[in-house]
């Protein structure tokens, strides 16, 4: 792959204490995967379900959880207690049984978990426990495979920052800890093992080249469609290059369509080759060094399908159009920070027996074009994705505890600072000045830092979980078809919890949460450094009502994930449920003088 380190320097000098030619900790480390499957249950089931219904205490350095209508008392060990009532767990889970407490597996949490929702709902939900399955056995999969070196490249200085950047996109190992299926993938572990970004999977694409006529493309500009042309130099004449992540191309080359198409010599098949492309966290989504290419995948990851919907391939270029002049305002004001823009799409337009392209094709091979590291990526800075920075476990070189590297509570403090004053502002501009929600969470931001490990830019990413607020945009929705334009607003009070939500709960809490494992009697102190970067923007660029009722400590909106799943809604569809605020002045207190995190589970320590 090509190398970041001539253009951008060297890496920076941090402490990495990964294990040679193996996975980036001791195994020792790690949660199993069966403690991993049901701490994320427990995680869901306190937010969600038992902790809105006060069925939750914190006592003697444990957790005990109740599930109302199934009838069943949980325990667990706490590493951490937490202000917003995102707990550290440890160990195994116990249930309590004719008074003794006895171990629970994680099935059989899994199988109270489908009881208690089946009750509070009245409906039934038959994949639910095959999808947390999936989830634990991609777990386990991950965890006894070797990873390769890429996966885990260290930061020292002679390493260079794309092997930085791409170990960081390839160290989840667990995914997101409060969904019930952060795993869950059809298929089985061991096909799509080649394609996952947590066994370090880079390949190389399959290549179709296609009759100029069946290619369907958009783009802002003629040269945006150069990463797609680049990849091969062999295409027929009259021919366009349509590149296919190679798992896709296996699941879609029977369509009798496309088998049809080849035979006849409208498409033909390049096979495999040209430059390695590394899987990011997304899965579908490869990265070469120079540009990344989202792709459809036929395969259910966590809640959804990840194909690339006709709708969703022509509004990545649409708002990567519209968003030009709000987002050179926002790279003029903020100069911290940039946006990621996706500027072309192509795919194959093979005609169905009514005449229109067949939408299985036209959707499965999409692939859209999303600008590379180097159009965007500040001087001397190496990207690492924020959710490896924030995992709650060291699984990756880039996780905060290696970026402080043993930094006292004084030092950490002040690299959170520098960190929320790039993060923070340009996202509520976004959206109070522009009508822009942005969906900032953990896996949509890179943290750019400095060769002494601090904040220097964000990128933000994946126009997808982009909208307009249409009070905003009216003329420019009502020029697109209805379609296209439908699918990328949300009005203004749900594209304010999405943003909230995205940028405090997944992102800044999650953070300050690792930040706080390393310093446990800071958790107050980094909470009133949230505050104090809010009070700066408010007192800055205005404090518009919703600010207003964010800094008075109303409650957080939380993405209610195990709710939405069990309901099998779209993600756009998704509830929330509202988390007791740390925000407020009377919560934090004065920070300084704060010893210990309190309970917001709705019982007492």
């Amino acid at each position: 792959m090509p190398s970041l380190t001539d253009s951008l320097g060297s890496a920076p000098k941090l402490s990495t204490p990964l294990e040679q030619g193996g996975n980036p900790v001791a195994r020792t480390h790690l949660p199993t995967a069966d403690e991993a499957v049901a701490h994320t249950l427990l995680n869901c089931l306190l937010r969600e379900v038992s902790g809105p219904e006060h069925q939750t205490v914190v006592t003697d350095g444990r957790l005990l959880l109740r599930l109302p209508r199934r009838g069943v008392l949980l325990r667990v060990a706490l590493r951490r207690t937490s202000l917003l009532g995102a707990h550290r767990f440890t160990g195994p889970v116990s249930e309590q049984r004719d008074g003794d407490w006895t171990e629970v597996d994680w099935r059989r949490l899994a199988e109270y978990t489908h009881d208690e929702l089946a009750l509070r709902t009245g409906v039934r939900n038959e994949e639910f426990l095959e999808q947390i399955a999936s989830s634990h056995e991609a777990v386990a999969t991950t965890l006894a495979t070797t990873r390769g070196p890429s996966a885990s490249a260290s930061y020292s200085s002679s390493d260079n920052r794309l092997s930085a950047y791409l170990a960081s996109e390839q160290s989840l190992l667990f995914g997101h800890r409060f969904h019930p299926t952060p795993k869950a993938r059809t298929g089985d572990p061991r096909a799509w093992s080649a394609y996952a970004p947590e066994v370090g999977a880079s390949f190389p694409l399959r290549h179709l080249a296609v009759r100029a006529d069946l290619i369907a493309e958009e783009y802002a500009d003629a040269s945006a469609v150069a990463p797609l042309d680049r990849q091969r130099t062999d295409v027929p004449e009259g021919y366009r290059l349509l590149p296919a992540h190679p798992w896709q191309y296996e699941t879609l080359s029977g369509h009798p369509l496309l088998r049809a198409a080849l035979d006849r010599g409208d498409v033909v098949d390049l096979g495999p080759g040209g430059q390695p492309f590394a899987a990011t966290a997304s899965v579908r989504t490869l990265y070469d060094g120079e540009s990344f290419l989202k792709f459809s995948l036929n395969v259910r990851i966590t809640n959804c399908l990840r194909k690339n919907s006709s709708y969703e391939l022509s509004g990545a270029v649409a708002l990567t159009r519209v968003l030009a002049p709000a987002l050179a305002d926002l790279a003029d004001r903020f100069p911290g920070s940039a946006v990621l823009r996706e500027p072309a799409y192509r795919t194959l337009a093979l005609p169905g027996p009514d005449g229109t392209p067949d939408r299985a094709l036209f959707e499965g091979f999409g692939v859209i074009v999303r600008e590379g590291l180097p159009q965007r990526l500040a001087p001397g800075t190496t990207p690492l994705l924020a959710a490896s920075v924030a995992d709650e476990y060291p699984t990756g070189a880039a996780h905060i505890s290696r970026l402080l590297d043993g930094a006292d509570e004084r030092a950490a403090l002040d690299w959170w600072s520098a960190y929320l004053d790039l993060l923070l502002p340009p996202v509520l501009a976004a959206y109070f000045d522009h009508g822009l929600v942005l969906e900032p969470h953990l896996q949509n931001v890179l943290i750019c830092v400095d060769g002494d490990g601090r904040p220097a830019q964000v990128l933000f990413r994946d126009l997808e979980g982009t909208k307009l607020v249409p009070d905003h945009h009216a003329d420019t929705l009502a020029a697109l078809p209805p379609e296209v334009a439908a699918p990328m607003t949300y009005d203004a009070q749900r594209g304010w919890d999405r943003v909230i939500y995205c940028l405090l709960v997944n992102h800044v809490a999650e953070l300050l949460a690792a930040l706080a494992d390393l310093h446990p009697g800071a958790e107050a102190a980094l909470w009133a450094r949230v505050r104090a970067t809010l009070d700066a923007y408010a007192e800055k660029f205005g404090c518009p009502p919703r600010m207003a009722a964010l800094l008075a400590g109303v409650p957080l909106p939380a993405k209610a994930n195990l709710l939405t799943r069990w309901e099998r809604k779209a993600d756009r569809e998704a509830g929330y449920v509202r988390l007791p605020s740390p925000l407020a002045e009377d919560v934090l207190g004065d920070a300084t003088r704060a010893t210990a995190p309190r309970d917001t589970t709705g019982g007492t320590r």
